[in-house]
């Protein structure tokens, strides 16, 4: 018969004093089972909470740009409602980013990396300005559409820096380029022909006397609106770039975040005083705006910490993949709270913009998988080809 081999467990003893004895096959199971229950917990921290927060995300980013869109149609000025938003969100991440923080040793703070998180803070603020206008211009259903372009400029972006390896006989090369071409086509639709209307509904009303429906814009540049808010969008995949830069040299997403907000407030603090002059424009009376101004510091220091959380873990491909969640939400929405209409050549272009979305994430996974696969096989003793496409996860090992 076959005898099993056990163990010497020297701390532990049995009643009467004697070392116990534990067979081999109850230890495999033992490290089995922790080895399944390490990666359920890796795939909850890696693909659950990223996909549910992102989805969150998304929601209210669109809430957001809903409110700022009612504000606005009531006399706000996007510049003073920036610098609200960035301001709220630099005091409510201060004290957060002291209580959750979780690394006892930080790198000190060079001037490089106080210049990248200022100019992080420039481009977020000139993003937002061109996105704010450009909402203001138009609707938020156009700035949702518009949202799927940060994919194609990310790649495009990758290119210029030499960060992206372009292979034309390559499948995955081939299906990005593609991909970009397609989704800025439908980007150019979406913006020059907006076509009859195919849905419409009557503004949401409410007796609230803070909310005043209906709101719908009575003068819309719908051309200058599609370039301002395509222009932000670039300048949103610079931010991305640079974002993953400066978690590489201080890997710290809460200081990240506050330094990001705080920055972005100065900035836009003396430009939004020059632009509104008068005193009495910056006194926040009970009305629609005050809500905006609450919902942004509130929600948007929420999005940017998610956000820069899910470069970190996930990297910058991964939070654009949910902008195509935005347009259905941001159509239903504006249709019924803000009364816009919906138009086929909105819809048209944004299936354009998707169907060249989701080509330039399809060709990013191939190439990840391949990635992988050539890690294992360095892993193994065998060499690899080295090739790291630049919209992967660009994750410091320190991280």
């Amino acid at each position: 018969m076959r005898q099993e081999t056990c163990q010497l467990l020297p701390t532990k003893h049995d009643k009467r004093g004697f070392w116990r004895y534990k067979p081999v096959t109850d230890r495999r199971k033992d490290r089995q089972t922790g080895e399944e229950e390490e990666m359920a917990t890796s795939y909850c921290y890696k693909d659950v909470l990223p996909f549910t927060a992102m989805v969150a995300v998304e929601c209210t980013n669109v809430g957001l740009n809903i409110l700022f869109k009612a504000a606005t149609l009531k006399g706000m000025s996007y510049y003073i409602f920036i610098t609200y938003s960035y301001a709220m969100g630099a005091l409510l991440l201060l004290p957060l980013s002291f209580i959750f923080s979780s690394r006892p040793v930080l790198p000190p703070m060079k001037f490089h990396l106080v210049s990248k998180i200022f100019l992080l803070g420039l481009f977020g603020f000139l993003a937002q300005i061109c996105a704010y206008k450009g909402i203001d211009y138009s609707s938020p259903t156009l700035a949702s559409a518009l949202g799927n372009l940060t994919p194609a400029f990310t790649f495009i972006l990758a290119i210029l820096y030499r960060l992206e390896r372009v292979a034309l006989r390559s499948l995955t090369s081939r299906a990005k380029i593609m991909g970009t071409v397609t989704s800025i086509s439908g980007a150019l639709l979406v913006v020059l022909y907006k076509g009859p209307k195919v849905f419409s509904s009557p503004p949401w009303t409410s007796s609230s006397v803070l909310l005043e429906w209906p709101l719908e814009s009575s003068e819309s540049n719908w051309v200058i609106g599609g370039m301002l808010l395509a222009v932000a969008y670039l300048l949103f995949s610079f931010w991305y770039i640079i974002q993953i830069q400066v978690l590489e040299m201080y890997p710290a997403e809460l200081i990240v975040a506050f330094f990001y907000n705080l920055c972005a407030a100065i900035i836009s603090a003396p430009v939004s005083f020059i632009a509104e002059s008068d005193l009495s424009s910056w006194r926040l009376r009970p009305s629609i705006a005050v809500i905006a101004v609450l919902y942004s510091g509130v929600f948007s220091s929420f999005s940017s910490l998610v956000i820069i959380w899910t470069l970190h873990v996930k990297g910058p491909v991964y939070v654009a993949i949910f902008s195509p969640l935005s347009i259905a939400i941001a159509a239903f929405m504006s249709a019924i709270f803000l009364g816009d209409s919906l138009h086929i050549g909105s819809i048209i272009g944004a299936v354009i913009i998707s169907m060249g979305f989701y080509a330039v994430i399809w060709g990013q996974a191939k190439e990840e998988e391949s990635t992988e696969d050539d890690s294992g096989i360095t892993s193994l003793g065998t060499s690899s080809n080295g090739k790291v496409p630049l919209l992967q996860s660009q994750e410091a090992e320190y991280m």
